[in-house]
C-alpha cells in the first residue's frame, strides 16, 4: 500500500514567509538569542540599549539587533587618545578612588575597538 502526497508549493511558500509564520518564529528565536549575547558582552550600561525587530528586506524576512546608546560609535570603533576638556563649566568633575576630583582638562588614554555586536553574532550562529 502507497499514500501519495501532494503539496502545494506556493501555500507552503506564503506559510513561512508570512508574518507569524514558522519562518518568522525561528528568526525572531536566533535575533533574540544574538541579542541576549550581546547584551551580556555589552560594556557597561550599554546592553541596556540594545533592541532588536524582524522587518522585510529585499530577500525576505531580516532580524534587527541595534545598540542605540550614544556613544556606541566609540566603542566599536575605539578612540584615539584625546584631550577632553570642559564645554559648559570651568572644570570637569568625577569620581576617582572615592573622592570628588575637579580639573581644568584630562588627558583621555584612548580606547581599544570592542566590536561586541560582530563578536555576539559570531557567537549566536
Amino acid at each position: 500500500m502507497s499514500v501519495q502526497v501532494t503539496i502545494d508549493q506556493g501555500r507552503l511558500g506564503r506559510l513561512l514567509r508570512a508574518r507569524g509564520g514558522i519562518a518568522e518564529r525561528a528568526l525572531r528565536r536566533r535575533t533574540d538569542r544574538v541579542a541576549g549575547i550581546a547584551r551580556v558582552e555589552a560594556p557597561g550600561s550599554m546592553g541596556d540599549y540594545i533592541s532588536t525587530r524582524i522587518e522585510d528586506g529585499p530577500r525576505g524576512l531580516v532580524g534587527v539587533v541595534e545598540c542605540d546608546h550614544p556613544a556606541v560609535r566609540f566603542v566599536l570603533d575605539g578612540t584615539r587618545p584625546h584631550v577632553i576638556r570642559p564645554r559648559r563649566a570651568s572644570a570637569l568633575r568625577f569620581e576617582l578612588g572615592g573622592r570628588t576630583v575637579f580639573a581644568k582638562k584630562v588627558n583621555h588614554p584612548g580606547n581599544r575597538a570592542n566590536n561586541f555586536l560582530l563578536r555576539s553574532l559570531r557567537l549566536g550562529r
